[in-house]
């Protein structure tokens, strides 16, 4: 299986940060942490992979560069991946991916955007 590399994935979605939501950027590292885990399934990361490779390919159904819709498709990729392999999102892994999104953002997240997600899960 491929190895994921936190820093890669973060430094490509730092570069869009003005367009990924808070919400989009939380859910890339909810699903980074849940395909570090030994107990989730390979089909679960190839899901994860799937996913988070949607949203870093310069190919898209929507263009990113298309205002407002460009990324609305790689956020219901990204949801819709997250949503599939809920069952194996701990708590330890959304402990993780906060931290991580207060680290990478440099400012106060807006919490109630942090429980929509957790509220799919």
């Amino acid at each position: 299986m491929a190895r994921l590399d936190i820093h890669s994935i973060t430094d490509y979605c730092l570069k869009f940060i003005s367009k990924l939501s808070t919400k989009g950027l939380y859910i890339v590292l909810l699903l980074f942490y849940a395909y570090q885990e030994g107990e989730v399934p390979s089909w679960a990361k190839k899901v994860i992979i799937g996913s988070i490779t949607y949203l870093l390919s310069p190919l898209d159904a929507v263009p990113d560069l298309t205002p407002v819709l460009g990324m609305t498709d790689d956020l219901g990729v990204l949801a819709f991946g997250l949503v599939t392999i809920a069952c194996y999102v701990t708590d330890d892994i959304r402990e993780k991916a906060e931290s991580r999104l207060v680290t990478l953002t440099k400012r106060k997240v807006n919490k109630e955007h942090i429980d929509e997600v957790n509220s799919w899960l």
